[in-house]
């Protein structure tokens, strides 16, 4: 389903195919009917012929190149890329993607306007029965994880052995979770996601379920959605390039301070509703968010308490590409008391909240063939969370809410339409600990990742990406923040663990 979109060449850019792209994408171009006078707007019979030969370039991959020309952007989920898509639209991958799962602006001002196009095809009841919007994704591997510093036995299975440092490795073939992600349009303007993923294939659950009333008002400023969905961020998690144990998450949106009560994340789905809109082409966006605090499991675990979030980015066309700036703020609150009967927690009956916040900015911006995504987020959690006392209980001699500053920038090289080298650095850095006595860089991470991806072929039916990566964290006497949970406290407090990932993958969709 991927060519690479160049857009990083002015050499292939046709102006008038961005703009007439850019236009269907939100809906500028209307149907047919509302372009020949049926269906008001104003919109020239002239326009939607330019909007045919514009779907038809794109099907035989001219304008998909020019459509991503300042379009190749990153908002970087799992099952991420859906070939129904394109088998639905008659479209090149290379229309939405830069290098799967990657969106350009051309993806993302379709994913914006609910999985449309705006065309007499949006609707189901227009579409060939045979075509079903679905794809399942995983990743055969293998891969080697090394961690030292770990406390190990003197002897197996001795309890009353002293305990020593050392390695422990471990490799192997193995699988990924596996992703099923079905969306589309129920009627025109409504559309629908449902992501049923596994973790490791041990348990399975649903990543993502929503509903989007798109175009409200018949204008893209108003759209609403509804369920379980991922946060709305400049820089995705569930679309980025890195799949290994270490690299395969960023240490910035699931930090939280050694000792801390605090389970958010801002990488994870949440359960909620959110008011979104954007301008043509998606250059102007903003969302504002209510979440239940349950941190997006389902059954109100977490009482009955809400977070919010608002965010906003700004596109800037240039002769390098389309340059973005975003700007975020998610504000909540988690239960510090958790009454219990016979001695366990009754389920959703948090009380005493707390609030936590979550601020920052981030950009993607294109230099030639190289993008860079800066990302930067300063984090505060209440001293109650901070230090993991309920309310009513004494707190510790100078307690103090805790602080910290995080960030990365990403980079990406595209040398062709298939080959993209990826490398990033990672810092989280503690400001202030919730104990005065409590080591100042106890929880500082660094973390490195570099790989490639390379795509044999990639179309309408199914795809295929060869993926290599290195990635490494360093984090001050506590546990990795890896993806398959390894790693263990180092014996002598505030000493440094290291985490080592290699991963050789086919990372295929169908």
């Amino acid at each position: 389903m991927m060519r690479l979109v160049r857009g990083v060449d002015r050499r292939w850019v046709s102006q008038s195919a961005l703009v007439v792209g850019a236009a269907l994408c939100v809906g500028v171009v209307p149907t047919h009917a509302a372009a020949l006078g049926g269906g008001g707007g104003g919109t020239s019979r002239a326009a939607y012929d330019a909007y045919r030969a514009y779907v038809a370039s794109v099907g035989n991959g001219v304008a998909a190149r020019a459509a991503g020309a300042e379009a190749a952007h990153s908002t970087t989920a799992k099952g991420a890329m859906i070939p129904a898509f394109a088998r639905k639209y008659g479209l090149r991958c290379s229309a939405c993607h830069t290098a799967w799962p990657q969106l350009n602006a051309f993806g993302q001002a379709f994913r914006d306007n609910g999985y449309q196009l705006m065309n007499e095809r949006d609707s189901p009841i227009w579409q060939n029965p045979s075509y079903w919007p679905a794809t399942v994704r995983i990743t055969p591997q293998w891969h080697l994880e090394t961690t030292n510093n770990q406390p190990v036995d003197a002897s197996p299975g001795n309890t009353t052995s002293p305990q020593i440092s050392r390695h422990v490795t471990a490799d192997g073939f193995d699988l990924s979770g596996m992703d099923f992600w079905t969306a589309g349009t129920l009627w025109k303007n409504i559309s629908f996601v449902v992501l049923f993923s596994s973790d490791n294939l041990a348990s399975f659950h649903f990543e993502s379920a929503f509903l989007r009333f798109d175009n409200i008002l018949n204008s893209p400023w108003l759209n609403i959605k509804f369920g379980k969905f991922e946060l709305d961020n400049l820089i995705s998690e569930k679309r980025f390039l890195f799949l290994s144990a270490n690299g395969g998450l960023y240490q910035s949106y699931h930090f939280n301070p050694v000792g801390d009560a605090n389970d958010f994340g801002l990488g994870d789905n949440q359960l909620g509703i959110e008011l979104s809109g954007h301008n043509v082409g998606s250059y102007t966006r903003y969302s504002a968010g209510v979440y239940s605090s349950s941190e997006g499991t389902p059954g109100l675990v977490n009482g009955s308490t809400y977070d919010g979030m608002v965010a906003a980015s700004q596109g800037f066309p240039t002769t390098l590409g389309l340059e973005r700036i975003g700007a975020y703020a998610y504000i909540g609150e988690r239960a510090t008391v958790f009454p219990t009967s016979g001695g366990a927690p009754i389920s959703g009956d948090g009380q005493n909240p707390k609030p936590f916040y979550r601020v920052g900015g981030n950009g993607d911006f294109f230099l030639g063939r190289l993008e860079l995504l800066p990302f930067f987020l300063h984090g505060y959690d209440n001293v109650y969370l901070g230090t993991s006392t309920p309310v009513g209980d004494t707190l510790p001699t100078g307690a103090r809410a805790p602080t910290w500053n995080a960030g990365f920038v990403e980079a990406h090289v595209y040398l062709n339409e298939r080959f993209v080298v990826t490398g990033r650095y990672e810092l989280v850095r503690m400001q202030q600990q919730a104990l005065p006595t409590t080591q100042s860089s106890l929880g500082n991470i660094d973390a490195y990742s570099a790989g490639f991806r390379w795509s044999p072929f990639m179309f309408s039916r199914a795809g295929l990406a060869i993926h290599g990566e290195y990635s490494i964290t360093r984090n001050v006497g506590t546990v990795p923040l890896s993806l398959d949970g390894v790693g263990a406290p180092p014996l002598i407090p505030g000493s440094t663990v290291w985490s080592n990932s290699v991963l050789l993958a086919l990372d295929f969709a169908f």
